[in-house]
């Protein structure tokens, strides 16, 4: 394997430069789905390196329930200085599992929780709770995808904000957004490299249901003031990995581009442009990371294969 395994550990930061210009440049929802599918890739390879170096590093600690042949030198061998990253890479894949076993735990608990909460309720698709605290956000699963908005941040739109508003939640529900979010979430707890890309994800995930708005309520500006309005008053979302219009995040951003011209939309950016270039770069970086971490699995398959006694 040589020094291969550990290229998808420091393989992310060549999507650094897509994760910054495809906010400003690609389409939001062409920047979602490329972005979510860049980090998803990675974090796994990187994942799987990190374990593949965990396996030598444990099989040299005493009373493991490993083979013996696991430790032999030739085993070793494989991965470079493994006596020292071996053995850290024992605490590093525990801490990854950890944190992402707490993140799904939090954000099943959250929806848990919050359906809970709805249980005595119309089952309509809009849930309108009498609340002083200003919130709204779109609330996935349960026996129906359903928005969550409280009386206090209602009474502070107008009407045409107030439709702003539903449309922009039902954006979220119809496209998934929470699915991306926890996707890329996960990413970045297994690689914190990837982290930039978990904050563009948040934006333009928050940019696709705006420009799905203003496309269903016809008025650009009625939206970007909804999101104004919504993003003064809010607490925003109960957890990261839901959405919802007054999502923390560059909302002065939100706001300039509604009252800019619409996005064009492209599957691809151009190749000889600044996003182009990016893009490329961060497609080769996944290609490159999926391909160490495949022939780094292989071989210690069968490395290990040949050090096991039959």
């Amino acid at each position: 394997m040589g020094v291969f395994v550990f290229l998808p550990l420091v393989l992310p930061l060549t999507a650094w430069p897509i994760a910054r210009l495809a906010e400003q440049h690609l389409h939001p929802r062409t920047a979602t789905g490329l972005l979510t599918a860049v980090a998803a890739v990675m974090a796994l390879c990187s994942t799987v390196c990190l374990a593949l170096v965990m396996v030598v590093g444990t099989a040299q600690l005493p009373g493991n329930p490993l083979p013996d042949g696991w430790s032999d030198p030739e085993v070793r061998a494989a991965v470079p200085y493994d006596e020292v990253v071996g053995k850290a890479a024992i605490p590093a894949l525990c801490a990854v599992v950890a944190a992402s076993a707490r993140a799904l735990w939090r954000h099943g608990r959250v929806r848990r929780r919050a359906h809970r909460a709805l249980a005595g309720l119309p089952g309509t698709g809009v849930a309108v709770l009498p609340d002083d605290v200003p919130y709204a956000y779109a609330l996935p699963g349960g026996r129906r995808d359903r928005v969550v908005v409280s009386t206090a941040l209602l009474d502070c739109l107008e009407p045409g904000e107030r439709r702003a508003l539903f449309a922009h939640e039902r954006a979220h529900l119809a496209a998934g957004h929470h699915r991306f979010l926890l996707a890329v979430r996960l990413a970045a707890l297994a690689n914190p490299f990837l982290r930039p890309l978990r904050t563009a994800v948040a934006y333009t995930a928050e940019r696709w249901a705006d420009e799905t708005a203003a496309r269903t309520v016809g008025d650009r500006r009625t939206v970007a003031t909804a999101i104004g309005k919504a993003a003064l008053v809010s607490r925003g979302t109960p957890v990261a990995t839901l959405a919802g219009l007054a999502a923390p995040g560059p909302v002065p951003r939100r706001v300039a581009a509604l009252l800019g011209p619409a996005p064009v939309v492209r599957t691809w950016p151009p190749v000889f442009t600044s996003v182009g270039l990016a893009a490329w770069a961060a497609a080769a970086g996944t290609a490159v990371s999926a391909m160490s971490s495949a022939n780094a699995a292989v071989t210690m398959f069968l490395i290990l294969r040949a050090a096991t006694p039959l």
